[in-house]
């Protein structure tokens, strides 16, 4: 048997090599061929079959196409990698599963030296152009730092597992849940990227469903969300009535906020290169949304008045500036204006709440629109899938409703009628 095996080997020769340029393959026995591409390119084939299923795997170039390329494999070592396959397929083991397996583990000896701090950078690293902004960035290093990092530090990304992870959290869980939700989710994520890159291997020890879920109760759970103090719905018009009456930058700019339904941070770094007043339409910047994404507002009558006495006091593109030069106007000074003009509890974000319940209770739009005007990320896929126009002109009558509301007398802004042909 040794001998007739032989007999199919070594077919090739060093002159039928170097002389060898027509495309196709040239079989030297035992699984072994010299593949040659259309553009010259020579190297190692190995073919075998293994449970009826016929696979072929490379063993190297014959010849090397870039000078940075790996060193060429001559013949005589291609007959020995051929012949260790063919051991390999004889025992019953694939070589390509063999070879996989053997870099795998290679790359898992090199992680011992990848660190939980080394591999939080790298991460950081690569994932630096999705960051809507460098405090979002910033806010990632500092959570995983703070509470991941003193139960993580000098192991390496490969040998966390769930103790480790389970110690981390034990520590907040029950006093910040949103935050140990959120660090939960980051170190997942620095987890699954480190097993992508090959630093290590398993399950990801820091997933919820079917694991962590069996250890910690749901944030819902430990602790009720606590809701924005809001203005209620009767209560607005008068609120916005005693806002008219105070003066100052500040309560321009809380006025804007409350006919805008908009964030204090999107109004407060807004620029006039942002408005279109012929349009009425203020294009806010990705970068100053929550979601990333460039949104655009239709303004009612009355923000557009807002605007025009804010012109009045123009020194620089904000629309809000401060009286510190380059600055806008800071959020403390809009809550202290709400303070002065509301004597309950209210938070300044509390007035998108008082849009979303006044669109819900007191008007026939959609709830579509309410929450386009809000800018609220869609969670539901399905639901993101058909929402493909802005709604403008439907969002301008709703935001023009909403101005008429808080503009018009208590005693008759009780229900803002909608007709028939506004409805979404």
């Amino acid at each position: 048997m040794v001998g007739s095996l032989r007999h199919t080997l070594h077919h090739l020769k060093p002159l039928n090599l170097k002389r060898a340029t027509a495309p196709g393959y040239l079989g030297d026995g035992g699984g072994l061929y010299l593949q040659i591409t259309k553009s010259g390119a020579r190297s190692w084939i190995f073919r075998y079959s293994l449970g009826g299923q016929r696979r072929e795997m490379g063993l190297g170039a014959f010849s090397r196409v870039r000078s940075d390329a790996p060193p060429p494999v001559s013949l005589a070592t291609a007959r020995k990698l051929a012949a260790e396959k063919r051991a390999l397929v004889a025992g019953g083991t694939d070589p390509i599963t063999a070879r996989d397996a053997e870099r795998a583990r290679q790359r898992l000896q090199q992680a011992r030296g990848v660190t939980w701090a080394k591999a939080v950078d790298q991460f950081l690293a690569a994932h630096e152009a999705t960051w809507r902004n460098a405090k979002h960035r910033q806010q990632w290093r500092n959570t995983l730092t703070a509470y991941a990092s003193p139960v993580f530090e000098g192991l390496s990304v490969g040998s966390i597992d769930t103790p480790e992870v389970i110690k981390v959290l034990d520590r907040i869980w029950q006093d910040k849940p949103a935050t140990a939700s959120r660090v939960r989710g980051r170190i997942e994520r620095v987890l699954d990227w480190a097993k992508v890159r090959g630093y290590r291997e398993g399950e990801n020890p820091a997933r919820w469903r079917g694991h962590l879920d069996k250890v910690f109760p749901t944030k819902a759970k430990v602790k009720r969300a606590k809701h924005h103090a809001a203005v209620d719905i009767d209560d607005a018009p008068a609120v916005y009535a005693r806002l008219c009456e105070t003066d100052g930058m500040a309560a321009l700019a809380l006025r804007f906020v409350v006919l805008t339904a908009g964030r204090a941070g999107e109004i407060l770094g807004a620029r006039w290169l942002e408005i279109d007043l012929q349009a009425a339409i203020w294009t806010i910047p990705g970068a100053r949304m929550k979601a990333g994404q460039v949104h655009r507002a239709p303004l009612s009558r009355e923000a557009l008045a807002v605007l025009r006495a804010a012109a009045k006091y123009r020194v620089n593109d904000r629309i809000f500036p401060s009286s510190r030069r380059g600055r806008p106007i800071s959020s403390s000074s809009l809550l202290k204006v709400l303070q002065a003009v509301v004597a309950a509890d209210a938070t300044v974000h509390g007035f998108r709440s008082t849009f979303r319940d006044w669109c819900s209770e007191r008007t026939s739009f959609s709830r579509e629109v309410s929450e386009m005007a809000l800018a609220h990320t869609i969670e539901n896929p399905a639901e993101a899938a058909y929402r493909r126009g802005e709604l403008l002109r439907k969002r301008a009558q709703l935001m023009e409703a909403w101005a008429r509301f808080l503009t018009t007398p208590a005693a008759s802004a009780n229900v803002v009628p909608i007709s028939r042909k506004q409805r979404a």
